[in-house]
């Protein structure tokens, strides 16, 4: 096993580790979308709209770490 073989493994790990922060933020969007929902379905298209641009912020993290991984 060469350091660069480390080096590229550590980097899957680091992105894998990430990769959490975001998968969190997603489900914690759409909780709260379902929750108001449930709470107030006449909302329901509004908070959808809200849910799908805060989605792409926290997918565009997760994207932006990807690249990263490849760079470094």
């Amino acid at each position: 096993m060469t350091p660069l073989d480390v080096a590229a493994s550590l980097k899957v790990v680091g992105y894998g580790l990430g990769a959490i922060g975001p998968g969190i933020g997603v489900g914690l969007i759409f909780s709260s979308v379902i929750q108001g929902t449930a709470r107030q379905p006449e909302s329901r298209g509004m908070l959808m709209g809200t849910a799908w641009i805060g989605f792409a912020v926290v997918e565009a993290l997760a994207l932006f770490g990807l690249a990263l991984a490849f760079i470094f």
